[in-house]
């Protein structure tokens, strides 16, 4: 045999100098959940391991994490019932939670990236992307509301805007909206690619945002397709995005790979909650090596072409490689 592909695996040494896909702190982004109060820091018990953190422990979290050398960071906030309303309202409330922990953050940190949901569910008394009138999500009076919502936290301080409503026009709307007042540097991370998934709901759990009715298939993808992923990932382009997002990201390997091998744009992976959960709860039976099965898992998902993954492995990875 002339050929023998294991003179390439014969030693860790050769093993690591021709591996072709490596992980860096500079890949991730981190999801954080953000409530209201002071001085707490609640452990999400379907997330082993993930908190959510009142304005002031939030800041404990981004310096560990800064420390570690993660440095990207996408916060979700769990609104108090009595503000959510019909059209989220507080979602564009400059005094509400969100772009006030915003603005702590990046006064705190001024060089960390935030990276900003956009999307009506948190807010919504009906916990749903987008208005409800007779049981049907309206698509473009949402878009006056995501506008609205992506210039108050470009306002407080936002690096990258991320509609994750799957609203159609939303991208375009939003950079329209941005740039008539002045934020033409504020990035938009389209969720291109987001599909109705049943591995939410964890997050779901940490920020009491399901639907009060319904499901969210009228907008977001049929897990079955995927060159619709293509239609979008058009779409978002002509719009102005700046990056394009498939979600969830294990189920979704293909996808990440037809949008890297269809797009010049940065493509970003959201290896989500319930993704995450699955490994910990695994893990904790004794059923697999959390630590093997977390780095195979974040490897994949940059192997199959993501250039950006966003998961709450990230602080985790960070201290494994630090180790």
């Amino acid at each position: 045999m002339n050929r023998r592909p294991r003179r390439n695996r014969q030693t860790e040494a050769i093993r690591n100098m021709v591996q072709e896909t490596t992980l860096s702190t500079n890949d991730f982004i981190y999801p954080l959940f953000i409530i209201e109060g002071q001085n707490k820091r609640i452990e999400v018990s379907s997330m082993p391991g993930i908190n959510r953190f009142s304005a002031d422990t939030v800041l404990d979290e981004v310096a560990a994490c800064v420390e570690l050398g993660v440095k990207a960071f996408a916060p979700f906030p769990s609104i108090p019932e009595q503000y959510k309303d019909k059209y989220a309202t507080e979602s564009h409330n400059p005094e509400g939670l969100f772009p006030r922990v915003i603005r702590e953050i990046k006064r705190n940190f001024p060089d960390v990236a935030l990276v900003t949901d956009v999307a009506m569910d948190p807010y919504s008394s009906d916990g749903h992307d987008g208005i409800v009138e007779n049981g049907e999500i309206i698509n473009d009076e949402t878009l006056e509301v995501l506008g609205k919502m992506a210039l108050t936290q470009a306002q407080a301080g936002a690096d990258i805007v991320a509609p994750s409503d799957m609203m159609d026009g939303r991208v375009g709307h939003i950079r329209r909206v941005l740039d008539e007042n002045g934020f033409q540097k504020v990035a938009i991370m389209a969720y291109t690619a987001k599909y109705a998934s049943a591995f939410y709901g964890p997050f779901r759990d940490a920020l009491d945002s399901a639907p009060k009715a319904g499901d969210k298939k009228t907008y977001q993808m049929n897990y079955a397709n995927s060159r619709e992923a293509l239609i979008e990932a058009e779409l978002d382009t002509q719009e102005g995005a700046d990056y394009l997002m498939v979600k969830p990201a294990l189920s979704y390997l293909d996808v990440i790979k037809l949008l890297r091998e269809n797009s010049h744009l940065p493509i970003a992976a959201y290896n989500v909650s319930g993704e995450y959960a699955m490994v910990k709860a695994a893990a904790q039976k004794g059923w697999l090596d959390g630590e093997k099965t977390m780095v195979e898992t974040l490897t994949s998902i940059k192997r199959a072409g993501a250039d950006i993954i966003l998961s709450y492995f990230a602080k985790e990875f960070a201290q494994y490689l630090r180790k």
